[in-house]
């Protein structure tokens, strides 16, 4: 058995030896884009936003600067549904691309949780623009008052400390009870992050700034 086996194995061609067929000739298969009209699905898309009650007001003084951009820029449907308490959105004919409806909520959400109306803007207008929201329990399990100086420890005397990192980090924050919103690209995101993260676990404001200084320098080096 074991002569016939080397016998079979010493017949076998290696795979250096073995010829391709070159009549065999492998086509890449193509695609021709995809229209707007065939995107587009038979049925209206549509997106329900709800309103917190600390925003009822702030919805109604900004109405108009929230639903001309919608309406002109993004061509959609819009309405606030006083039973529900939301903000409804919805595509039309006129809606040209398929992402607007996506870019509409974000829009409104942001609205909703304390940006201010013309930093919202900017997620209508750009497309690498981002919401991230965590909580400071997310970091480290802090109550009571320890819970409040990390807080304090994030804001700063005077919302200097917040103020410093959207500045450095161009982003936007909003500090709401022991939830946090960032608003920016995915880069300049995360370093706002992590300085957040630094200041909930401890980290003097002075340390947390040159560390952010530098990382923010870097960026702006390699791009």
């Amino acid at each position: 058995m074991t002569e016939e086996a080397s016998a079979s194995a010493q017949k076998r061609p290696r795979p250096e030896e073995m010829e391709l067929d070159e009549d065999v000739s492998f086509k890449k298969p193509s695609f021709p884009p995809i229209s707007k009209e065939k995107l587009k699905s038979g049925n209206n898309e549509m997106r329900k936003v709800p309103i917190p009650p600390h925003r009822y007001t702030p919805l109604k003084e900004n109405w108009m600067k929230l639903y001309t951009p919608i309406v002109e820029q993004l061509k959609l449907q819009v309405r606030f549904n006083v039973k529900t308490r939301t903000v409804e959105l919805k595509t039309s004919p006129e809606t040209q691309d398929v992402g607007s409806i996506q870019k509409a909520a974000d829009f409104v959400k942001a609205f909703t949780l304390g940006f201010d109306i013309d930093d919202c803007l900017a997620l209508v207008r750009l497309d690498d623009l981002f919401l991230e929201t965590f909580e400071i329990a997310d970091v480290k399990t802090l109550k009571g008052d320890h819970l409040a100086r990390a807080i304090g420890r994030i804001a700063g005397k005077g919302g200097r400390t917040k103020f410093t990192i959207e500045n450095v980090t161009k982003t936007r924050i909003v500090l709401a009870d022991s939830k946090i919103h960032i608003l920016g690209s995915f880069q300049n995101m995360r370093i706002a992050r992590t300085a957040i993260c630094n200041l909930i676990l401890g980290s003097p404001p002075a340390k947390v700034y040159g560390k952010m200084r530098t990382v923010a320098s870097r960026m702006s080096e390699r791009f």
